[in-house]
């Protein structure tokens, strides 16, 4: 009897710490499903296909500021590194909304990366998404301020060169009026009256043209150009002004390089570096435009024997309407607009354009331009074969073919 009640006690002794063993493990399982909730909490339906189709930058971060999604937009701002907001400002203001709870805007100047010191405007709005997790949206506004800028500092310097020769034509038509009979003294107004209408031309001119290339349909780029017939026009523009100067013009451009882009607007680029070098050299000096094919690339460079450039302002010289010789530049019509067009230009189509110079010995423009990508061309069948049966050239032949090989292969800078 006792041996019964004793297997009896040990069955419910060891079914009670079975039932207690469960209990223990279910809470146990509980508790670590809510751990994992909140190491890898769940994103509210619909926000990763919002954030997807997001131009602008979208950021969802957990109560730790963890990035757990991120739009495109905000990976290429470079909003978002290594799951981490990047910008102190950012997460400044995603603080203080978890602090109050309602939705922030603001604009914000940051830093477009650690290495450079280009900053970015952003229209940042943030609020909460849920009850733990923060919602951030960032819009690039960099471009829209830029213009703003460029359009209020246009218009500033746009006024301040016309009033000149403005005045000076008011003035001269009253002097015109004044000296009606005196033939010499109308000859001498009129021949003035018509320097200052070029001078007026020409500014409106350049404006226009300026205007054209910061239109964001500015270029053809499926519009193929030769680099070495662009080359050609714009020095043939400027051979009767160099030849008034007597400044020698030597030219080697012979690449048969090709670029994607606007003839009419490189012909422009290129001219103003040829009629800076002539208006900046001295009588007599020598003007070198030269081409060349360098790394993929197509390299016109103009090279002037004239006063140079400080190094203090070789950073300026493409600035609009900045002059490094206002009295010459005054004197020869300049508008200060021509290398601001010249690096328009060139940006335009996807280059770059630099500058060297020494105070007295002169100064070299080099612009620098992507070599096109030319499509494949099918040969005719049997093509090859009739090619390899050509017999090889010889004599005269060979040489005139070895040369135009070479020339091809060859620019080289003057």
């Amino acid at each position: 009897m006792d041996s019964t009640w004793a297997v009896l006690t040990a069955l419910a002794f060891g079914l009670f710490l079975g039932a207690a063993f469960m209990v223990v493990l279910h809470m146990a399982e509980r508790r670590g499903s809510s751990a994992a909730k909140v190491v890898a909490p769940t994103i509210p339906d619909g926000v990763d296909q919002v954030l997807e189709v997001l131009e602008s930058a979208g950021i969802v971060l957990d109560p730790s500021n963890n990035v757990l999604r991120a739009s495109p937009g905000a990976l290429a701002m470079g909003l978002v590194r290594q799951r981490a907001l990047m910008h102190p400002e950012l997460i400044e203001l995603v603080a203080a909304v978890r602090r109050s709870g309602e939705p922030i805007a603001e604009e914000l100047a940051v830093a477009r990366s650690a290495q450079g010191e280009a900053t970015m405007r952003l229209r940042v709005r943030v609020a909460r998404l849920g009850a733990r997790f923060v919602l951030l949206l960032a819009e690039d506004r960099t471009e829209a301020h830029r213009l703003d800028e460029v359009r209020r500092d246009f218009v500033a310097n746009i006024s301040h060169e016309l009033k000149t020769p403005i005045a000076s034509v008011s003035l001269l038509a009253e002097a015109l009026d004044q000296a009606a009979d005196e033939p010499d003294q109308v000859r001498r107004f009129a021949g003035r009256l018509s320097v200052e209408a070029t001078r007026l031309a020409h500014i409106t001119s350049e404006v226009i043209e300026l205007s054209r290339l910061q239109a964001r349909d500015a270029l053809r780029p499926d519009s193929l150009v030769d680099v070495d017939e662009v080359v050609a026009s714009a020095v043939d523009q400027n051979r009767v002004v160099a030849g008034g100067k007597r400044v020698e013009m030597a030219v080697k451009a012979a690449t048969g390089a090709k670029v994607y882009g606007d003839r009419a607007l490189m012909v422009v680029a290129v001219h103003n570096l040829v009629a800076n070098a002539i208006a900046y050299s001295n009588e007599g000096g020598r003007v070198g435009v030269g081409t060349k094919i360098v790394d993929g690339s197509v390299e016109i460079a103009v090279t002037d024997q004239g006063i140079g450039i400080d190094g203090d302002e070789l950073e300026r010289v493409f600035e609009r309407f900045y002059r490094v010789d206002q009295a010459r530049s005054r004197n020869t019509g300049g508008s200060g607009l021509g290398l601001s067009i010249v690096k328009h230009t060139v940006q335009n189509h996807g280059g770059d354009v630099r500058v060297w110079s020494q105070p007295g010995r002169g100064s070299t423009f080099m612009i620098r331009l992507p070599l096109a990508e030319l499509p494949p061309v099918d040969e005719p069948a049997g093509a090859d074969a009739a090619r390899s049966a050509e017999p090889p050239a010889s004599g005269a032949g060979a040489r005139r073919h070895a040369a135009k090989a070479a020339a091809s292969d060859r620019g080289e800078h003057q």
